[in-house]
Formats: structure tokens, C-alpha cells, sequence
């Protein structure tokens, strides 16, 4: 019998299949991408316009500007160019793209320059952005020229390189969208020469460029970043085209490190193990956390400790991805094929040898099925970062035994013995066995697995002592009672288990709506807030509820900070609080 989970695993990635779908109809984006002004971004994309419309494609000009450069205006000449669209400004008459000139016009591809362009006011769009996915939007191929430090993600990078701060930039999703990326590059030597020979700016502007942001150092490290990012959206592609076509990875095209995230100590160790590896291989990196039932048990302190896990990967810059599942290695090795990824750290077993031989082992089980990905077994040797007074304070919070689970579970045995008695002169032992099982499977309901255990035990000694002859001994004198208890035994062990696993599945479904119902419902709030005290009431009203705690918001006003918000709506903090 073919097994389910493998065969849709070999299926396409719906989500991959829908991104495919949903570009079919738009127009294809192609960026030519520079570390810097003055690379020739404006030339290659006139070039690369000629190649095609060689080949018959229908070519024109939305706007470029030539920047007084006769090879670049020499281009320009050989092309339909659309009339550019001119626009009152305070006095000053400005020339933008005619994007209605354009859609009207309908060619196969038009080219646009410095797609970072913020257009005059008035314009249909604000930024020349808008207008090139409108024209996409369209059916029409678009060429497009940009800067690295133009990039929405990296200004603040490029800020701290060149301490000049960009204000038109573009957001990450236009680069996300784009078809195709072709760096321009040229070495920090040849652009310098380029300015010097007046080929950039003229010759006194361009002498301050120099020393200031057209540094050799400035333009290696905006050159790696734009190398970087189009690595990035080239990595983004083929695991589109991995889902897409439901191809198994991994493909080693590029490194990918997944660190999986637990409650257990070590932890931190091995998520600084991560990001080491990361930086030495120059990769993006994932924590990985699988919520599976058996967690909603979890100890305050294990939370804590987990919460404490996935911030501090977080903070060293990792993507966080928390997963629904039951088998932890078979979800961690889905998960990995599936994205990509090359390496996977994990740490090393902490069960003791009889349980792995019970439960399994999880790293054992990870090894065994990681196929070509890479994995990294961590010590977790280093010391928690817990100080003795957290863990003095987080030991009395250890959930306390509890008798009466099993008290009431004695009572459902003794209540499935009573109904037995009755129904012994009518059925069959084995018939009588599944009244007693019944007991068992109520009690794995309603108190888990431990409680079911019992009743499991309970109900076998009542079952050998009432109805397997001789009757009212704990001997066994039939070989078939002897395989009728063992059986009994053996299915109301399972069956508990089971039981208990589905309890589980419903406790951790529960919550999990729970949290996706308070989502929905703070979305909505925020959503009708019309000015920002309703924001922040909503905001209190919504952590108060989630979290079962007094909340009050601060904010700097006036050079002070002042109580904005919070929930009861009468809380409020005392000068000394505040201060």
C-alpha cells in the first residue's frame, strides 16, 4: 500500500504552485542592479532593449535619463521614446512618465529608468515603483534600472557604510517580484576611473564624490551587498522551482543552516553554534521550533526557557518558524527537504538509555533519515544562562501530583465491573473484556495518559480475578484466558496511548485556535482604529485578555513619560513606578 505522506511530498508546494499561478497574465520584471551610480546600468539595459528587439520583440522607451552622455543618448536614438508627461509644480513645469501614454501605446516591453524615482505631485502614484507594477499589472514586460542603496532592507546598512542616508528607496517586495536580477559591476578601480574622466558627474563633483562616497573601501562593501541580495532572490528561485516541480532537495546551489529550537538546556549553545556556522558559510539561517501535543504539558520553567531560546535566535538575526506536528525528526527532515536547507544543528541526546530504547532518539532518528543534509550534533555543554535564583523560583511551579485522576479512574473500573457482572450470563468473556476497555479509553479522555495506565492495570487484575476461570484467584488456568488476558493487556495498552495522543492533538488544536481567534479579533480591532489611543487601547486590551495580566502603556511626551493606556481602563502607575 503506497504511503500517503511520501506520495505529498513528492507533490508540488501548493503555495509554489499559486505564486506560478498568480504571475501568469503579469508582465516579467528584469532589474539591472548596481552597487553605485555610474556603473552603467542605463547602457546595459539600452543594450539588452536592442537584443531584444532584434529578435522582433516590440520595444520602447518609457522614460531614461541620458544624464548629458552621448554614448547613453546614442542609444536612446534608435528608439521609440513615449512623450514624458509634464506637470505644474510651484511654479516649475516637470517632466514625468506617461504611464496612461504607455498602457495605450501596449508594446511588449518598455524600458524605465531609476526605478526608485519619486514622481511630482499630483502624479496617479507617488513613486515610479507603483507605476512599473501597474504597467506589469498590464501584460508589459518592464526593464528597470536601480541602485543597491535604494533597497528599503539595506538603508540603514548603506547609511552606516557611506554615513549618506537615502530617502527614495524601494520596499524588498519589488525585488522579490522581479523575474530576473543582472548585477552591473565594475571594480572600485574602474568606476573611480570613470569619474575622474568626467564619465559620472563633472569634473569638480566629481572629485568630492571621491573622497567621499565613491571610497574604494564604500564601494567594495555596497558591491557585496548588491551581490548578497541578488544571491538571495537567485536562492528564493530555485527553491520556487524545487516546490514547483516537486524536486527533493537538498541541492547544494547555496548553503541553508536550520538550528532546531527546544526547551531543553543547552539551548543557547546551540543556537550561537548556528550563527556561527551561518556567518562561516556565509548563509541564511533558521530556528526551527515543532509544537507537537505532547508540549502543552510543558513545565513554566521549560516555557521560559523555550521563549528564552527562540528570542535569542531572533535577536542573532535568524528566521523564526514554529510548526504543528507529532513526529519531531519526520516534521524537522520534511521541513528541511522541503526549503532547502543544507545543514541541520540539534543537540545531543539528554534521554537516558532506556527511554531512547522506549521512546526512541530523536538525533539517532534525525541522522538516520537527513539523506544528503548535514547534520550537526551539539554537546550543549555550556551552562545554561538560567542564574540559581531563576531556577530556585521556577521548581515550585512543577505541576504537583494529583490523586484524584485516578480515584475517578478507579471509579469508571469499578462502574465497567458492575456492568460487567450483569452482562457476564449473556456474553462472551472477550465481550466483557471491551465493557472494561471502555473504562480505560474514558479515562484516557479525560485525564491523560498516566490516569489510563492505571485504569489499564486495574482493569487487567479485575478482569483475571472476576471472569477468567478459576474465578475470584489471580491465577490463570486456561492457556486461551492466558491469551485472552495478554491480549486484553496489550490492546488497553495501546489503546490508552492512542486515547492519550488524540487528548493531546485536541488540547494543543484548542489552543492553537484560540491564539488564531485573538489574532483575528486584534486585527479587526486595529483595523476600525481610527488615531493612535484607540491603537493602544486595543494593544492592552489584547495583551491583558492573551496573557491573564494587568497591562499599562507608556509613552515619552513633553520630555516625560506619561500613562497612555491600559487595561482594567482604571490602572495607572505611581510617580515612583514611572520614575
Amino acid at each position: 500500500m503506497p504511503d500517503d505522506r511520501t506520495d505529498s511530498e513528492n507533490r508540488p508546494s501548493p503555495d509554489a504552485l499559486l505564486e506560478h499561478a498568480e504571475r501568469e497574465g503579469r508582465g516579467r520584471l528584469r532589474i539591472f542592479l548596481g552597487a553605485a551610480p555610474g556603473v552603467g546600468k542605463t547602457y546595459e539595459m539600452l543594450m539588452a532593449g536592442r537584443a531584444r528587439r532584434a529578435d522582433g520583440v516590440d520595444v520602447v522607451i518609457g522614460i531614461v535619463e541620458t544624464h548629458g552622455r552621448k554614448e547613453t543618448q546614442a542609444l536612446v536614438d534608435g528608439y521609440e521614446v513615449i512623450p514624458r508627461r509634464l506637470v505644474d509644480y510651484r511654479g516649475q513645469t516637470l517632466d514625468e512618465m506617461d504611464i496612461d501614454a504607455i498602457l495605450k501605446r501596449r508594446p511588449d516591453l518598455v524600458l524605465v529608468d531609476e526605478l526608485a524615482h519619486t514622481n511630482a505631485p499630483g502624479s496617479r502614484h507617488p513613486k515610479r515603483y507603483l507605476d512599473v507594477q501597474e504597467i506589469l499589472a498590464q501584460g508589459i514586460d518592464v526593464y528597470t534600472t536601480l541602485n543597491i542603496q535604494h533597497v528599503e532592507s539595506l538603508n540603514d546598512v548603506v547609511a552606516q557604510i557611506t554615513r549618506v542616508r537615502v530617502r527614495e528607496t524601494v520596499p524588498d517586495s519589488i525585488i522579490d517580484e522581479a523575474d530576473d536580477i543582472e548585477v552591473i559591476d565594475l571594480t572600485p578601480d574602474d568606476l573611480i576611473k570613470r569619474l575622474h574622466d568626467g564619465k559620472v558627474y563633472f569634473p569638480n563633483t566629481a572629485q568630492r564624490a571621491i573622497e567621499n562616497y565613491f571610497s574604494p573601501g564604500n564601494l567594495t562593501a555596497l558591491r557585496e551587498l548588491a551581490l548578497r541580495r541578488t544571491a538571495q532572490r537567485v536562492d528564493e528561485q530555485l527553491l520556487n522551482h524545487m516546490q514547483s516541480h516537486a524536486i527533493p532537495g537538498p541541492w547544494a546551489a547555496g548553503e541553508r543552516v536550520l538550528v532546531c529550537v527546544d526547551s531543553q538546556p543547552g539551548g543557547a549553545a546551540r543556537i550561537r553554534y548556528a550563527r556561527r556556522l551561518a556567518d562561516r558559510l556565509r548563509a541564511p539561517w533558521t530556528a526551527l521550533h515543532i509544537d507537537t501535543p505532547r508540549l502543552a504539558g510543558m513545565s513554566e520553567e521549560d516555557k521560559d526557557r523555550l521563549a528564552r531560546n527562540l528570542r535569542l535566535a531572533e535577536q542573532l538575526g535568524a528566521e523564526i518558524t514554529t510548526l504543528p506536528g507529532q513526529n519531531v525528526a519526520q516534521d524537522i527532515v520534511r521541513h528541511a527537504t522541503a526549503n532547502n536547507f543544507t545543514h541541520i544543528v540539534i543537540g545531543r541526546p539528554t534521554r537516558s538509555r532506556w527511554r531512547e530504547l522506549i521512546e526512541g532518539s530523536l538525533t539517532y532518528d534525525l541522522i538516520r533519515n537527513a539523506g544528503d543534509i548535514s547534520v550537526h550534533v551539539i554537546s550543549g555543554a555550556e551552562r545554561d544562562t538560567d542564574t540559581p535564583s531563576t531556577r530556585l523560583k521556577a521548581a515550585p511551579e512543577q505541576k504537583p501530583f494529583q490523586i484524584w485522576p485516578y480515584l475517578i479512574s478507579t471509579v469508571y473500573v469499578a462502574g465497567a465491573l458492575a456492568v460487567s457482572s450483569i452482562l457476564d450470563q449473556f456474553l462472551d468473556v472477550r465481550n466483557l473484556a471491551s465493557v472494561l476497555l471502555l473504562a480505560v479509553l474514558t479515562s484516557a479522555v479525560t485525564f491523560g495518559l498516566w490516569p489510563a495506565l492505571y485504569a489499564c492495570f486495574v482493569s487487567a487484575l479485575a478482569f483475571n480475578f472476576f471472569f477468567l476461570e478459576p474465578r475470584y484467584t489471580l491465577t490463570i488456568r486456561d492457556p486461551e484466558s492466558i491469551v485472552a488476558f495478554v491480549v486484553f493487556l496489550v490492546v488497553a495498552v495501546i489503546a490508552s496511548n492512542l486515547t492519550a495522543r488524540v487528548q493531546r492533538q485536541a488540547v494543543a488544536a484548542r489552543s492553537r485556535a484560540r491564539a488564531t481567534e485573538d489574532i483575528y479579533s486584534f486585527s479587526k480591532k486595529l483595523a476600525g482604529a481610527g488615531t493612535l489611543d484607540d491603537v493602544l487601547w486595543a494593544t492592552a486590551f489584547q495583551i491583558a485578555s492573551m496573557l491573564k495580566v494587568r497591562v499599562v502603556l507608556l509613552l515619552p511626551e513633553n520630555g516625560t513619560i506619561t500613562v497612555k493606556a491600559g487595561y482594567p481602563p482604571d490602572d495607572t502607575l505611581a510617580e515612583a513606578d514611572i520614575a
